[in-house]
């Protein structure tokens, strides 16, 4: 298939080529490199899903790379609605007894605060229904065999409620998240992981219109992307883009390793329809537990103010800082403190045991001019915790990031 090689522009080197020269607004800048965001939807456990079976390729007329991910970036859809199927294969071992990767909700006996229900998007199959109306309405639930976990936002009110506990969470949205669409499980959607991506593709990147194909019953353009570095983990991103309003309806990533996509999420059934008001209204079942988003229980309702957290802690804090450049991008963490396993409870010592069992599962014990560590290791992405609290990350080999490493430390 034919090459699109990026092109230098004034934005710099790193961010120029497959976004294309023209249209005011087109070109934003980009916050991190490929790795580091593909990185972070698998850190902030965003799933994928089956690749659904085509029912013909459709017969479109022949379009440029630059040109569909011009159109990509030019489309305004704000309203639609339907089904996305999730599945994720990161290669995750089976957790020591006790463990899980889900979060709390009817599973933990907590509450239903988002950020607990993010993780059990990091493994297998998953369906959610989403529904959006602009930036400031907004549904996605998880529907599950028998319970369903929802987050609502409308307006500035953010409700999440699970099915399976009668339990719910009440917060106003902080003045930053008032002013733009991304929330919590909304970012598990084709669009935004192929935002993402498309913005920070640059010149390590190759691009190309890879054929057709229908998905949720639209047709679609296959647009590929394939890094340049060797020493990515990442073999292919695949997208496909709706072929009439430029919309994102699936997103696949594979590993270098071969074998099924580490990531695969595409929508199963959807409507560009306004959905009806009523979507996005929610109040609580009589008898629901509310959380406020400052901690407080109320067994009444009561819908007090409080926050929601946009990001998991430490996020965009200032505590890192990346190591190369595209594909080859690793992110440098510190800890703030050693990075010793916990230590074991004073009656039982089960802590301890559970923790070096899950970090023995995962990889292997590392040294060089950093000092010691361990390397863990999924499909895609390697972490190396070093006995001195640093972590390094990103969809690299093992072999770049120990050179990474040492590098830092020298």
């Amino acid at each position: 298939m034919a090459r699109i090689q990026p092109t230098p522009d004034a934005a710099g080197p790193g961010t120029s080529g497959v976004n294309g020269p023209s249209g005011p607004g087109r070109r934003k800048a980009v916050r991190y490199a490929v790795p580091v965001a593909v990185a972070g939807v698998a850190a902030a456990t965003i799933g994928i899903g089956s690749a659904l079976a085509s029912s013909g390729d459709p017969d479109l007329p022949k379009i440029s790379a630059q040109d569909l991910i011009a159109k990509v970036a030019a489309s305004d859809t704000q309203q639609l609605s339907g089904s996305v199927r999730i599945t994720t294969d990161l290669g995750l071992p089976a957790m020591p007894s006790g463990m899980s990767f889900g979060g709390s909700g009817a599973k933990g006996g907590k509450d239903a605060s988002p950020q607990d229900r993010l993780t059990e998007l990091a493994a297998g199959t998953h369906t959610l229904r989403v529904a959006a109306d602009g930036p400031e309405r907004q549904r996605v639930s998880i529907v599950e065999r028998a319970a369903e976990y929802s987050m609502v936002r409308n307006g500035d009110q953010v409700w999440a409620y699970d099915s399976g506990s009668n339990t719910a969470y009440h917060a106003k949205a902080p003045k930053q998240q008032q002013k733009h669409s991304e929330t919590g499980l909304a970012s598990a959607s084709p669009q935004e992981l192929a935002k993402k991506v498309l913005e920070a593709a640059g010149s390590s990147t190759d691009v190309a219109v890879d054929g057709t194909a229908k998905v949720a019953g639209r047709d679609a353009y296959q647009l590929t992307l394939k890094p340049k570095q060797d020493d990515t983990t990442v073999g292919a991103v695949r997208i496909a883009v709706d072929a009439k309003n430029g919309v994102p309806l699936k997103f696949t990533l594979a590993p270098k390793g071969g074998g099924k996509a580490v990531v695969d999420v595409a929508f199963t059934k959807v409507s560009f329809d306004k959905p009806s008001a009523s979507t996005f209204s929610f109040t609580p079942p009589k008898g629901a537990k509310v959380t406020e988003g400052d901690g407080k229980k109320d067994q009444g309702g009561n819908r007090g103010m409080g926050r929601l957290p946009v990001a998991p802690p430490g996020a965009d804090s200032g505590a890192h800082r990346v190591i190369g450049t595209g594909w080859s991008s690793i992110a440098e963490l510190s800890g703030g403190g050693k990075g010793k396993l916990p230590k074991a409870d004073a009656k039982s010592g089960k802590q301890s045991a559970d923790a070096a069992s899950l970090l023995d599962s995962f990889g292997s014990k590392v040294s060089g001019d950093f000092g010691s560590g361990r390397i863990v290791s999924t499909r895609l992405v390697n972490v190396l915790l070093t006995d001195d609290g640093k972590v390094y990350a990103g969809a690299v080999t093992k072999d770049a990031l120990l050179k990474a490493a040492n590098s830092a430390a020298r």
